[in-house]
């Protein structure tokens, strides 16, 4: 097979992990026609939303093995297959109930194109390039936030809400033929690894112990968790309290996903000075106290809509630097278990993000105090893990570094 070019690889890999978000912004507008049209109410149509992070989070874990056990390709056809008839049932639900549970298989189907990225970059790039390739993976993924909500609107407004999932069923099925006929396959199947529970357990515990992993991934998901809280808040946040329009949400919405992407291409030029360790740790601080200030702000109702914009995508600014840098440095102890650490680390991010998401929707007073202080939250804790667990890593590190020297000195004899 032709060897594919590095912009289109990244092109495909990017195209790929865009489904995720995708799949939740485009029908975020369409919440309140949604309800309306199935008798309930935003809160009840936002679960819709839990059920997808929920069902990725599993899916995540189911997938991550199977990428390692079959190869990369093999499970990308049946997960975007899957995804394609699950949009398909979403379209025609007739009841808040069925578009929940259809969402949460939508999920298990596409789950395996963000874990599946993450585990080629790991097969087809050096270590030390990985957060570069991350970063342009933002590139692209960073243009849905602006897209789909906007797209959203307008088909929405256009054609109705049913419309969004027939349009999200082509585009996964696009990418589908993409996979096929232009996807190479980045690692051979590797038959012993087994799919049985017990080894599969024994697989995600050895990832979950190395210390570099746990403390990047959990402090990268925990920070990252603050951005679904946003995104399972900010309907009823911008169109019930501030009262704009499905196609001003949309632009809003666009605009503090222009900030995560610039952030992204800012960062491989932060790191041609700086490792992703360094940079992380300075994001998460810059993100807790702007978390706190948005927090502060609307508790003290000090805060209008233009000032929350303005916080918020500062807030969200910060995920394009710690995004790439925490999954490079999550990823970097591995290459057999690439891909059940990309998916265990995917599992977190959801895992967080649907917990995140369901607490915005569960405390909601009418006011934005549950999205501001969930988001605010989540920065502070990643900030605490993170500070916590680089004195693991560093003192893993020196251990390492003196067993090599003694290793050395007993060679020479």
């Amino acid at each position: 097979m032709k060897k594919t070019p590095r912009s289109l690889l990244i092109l495909i890999l990017g195209l790929l992990s865009a489904l995720g978000p995708f799949s939740i912004d485009m029908y975020l507008p369409g919440f309140p026609t949604i309800a309306a049209d199935l008798n309930t109410s935003v809160d009840h149509v936002s679960y819709s939303l839990s059920s997808f992070f929920i069902g990725v989070c599993i899916g995540q874990l189911i997938c991550g093995p199977l990428l390692d056990r079959f190869g990369r390709k093999k499970p990308l056809y049946i997960g975007l297959i899957i995804y394609v008839f699950a949009s398909l049932g979403c379209a025609v639900a007739t009841s808040v109930e069925v578009l929940v549970w259809l969402r949460f298989l939508q999920a298990l189907g596409g789950c395996v194109s963000m874990v599946a990225p993450g585990a080629i970059v790991r097969d087809s790039f050096p270590v030390k390039e990985n957060a570069k390739v991350f970063s342009l993976l933002i590139l692209i993924l960073g243009v849905s936030p602006i897209i789909a909500p906007t797209v959203g609107s307008f088909v929405i407004a256009g054609l109705g809400w049913h419309a969004v999932f027939i349009l999200l069923a082509v585009i996964a099925a696009l990418l589908l033929v993409m996979v096929i006929f232009l996807l190479p396959e980045s690692k051979q199947p590797d038959h012993s690894i087994s799919l049985r529970p017990r080894p599969i357990l024994t697989s995600f515990m050895f990832v979950l112990k190395q210390p570099q992993f746990f403390t990047y991934a959990f402090s990268g998901a925990i920070a990252a968790a603050g951005l679904f809280a946003y995104l399972a808040g900010s309907p009823f946040v911008f169109m019930n309290i501030y009262k704009v329009t499905e196609q001003q949400y949309g632009w809003i919405f666009g605009l503090v996903a222009a900030g995560l992407i610039a952030c992204s291409q800012l960062n491989n030029l932060v790191l041609r000075k700086y490792d992703s360790a360094q940079i992380i740790k300075v994001v998460l601080l810059f993100q807790s106290f702007i978390g706190l200030v948005l927090f502060s702000g609307s508790y003290l109702e000090w805060l209008n809509i233009y000032s929350i914009i303005g916080l918020i995508f500062l807030f969200l600014s910060c995920q394009g630097f710690s995004f790439p840098n925490s999954s490079a440095l999550s990823l970097a102890p591995f290459t057999r278990e690439a891909g059940t650490a990309s998916a265990l680390m995917g599992a977190l991010q959801m895992g967080l993000g649907a917990l995140a998401s369901t607490l915005v929707g569960f405390i909601n007073n009418g006011t934005t105090l549950p999205m501001t202080g969930v988001m605010a939250s989540c920065a502070l804790l990643g900030l605490i893990i993170l500070s916590i667990g680089r004195k693991r890593v560093e003192y893993k590190s020196r251990i390492e570094d003196v067993d090599e020297q003694a290793f050395g000195q007993i060679e020479k004899y």
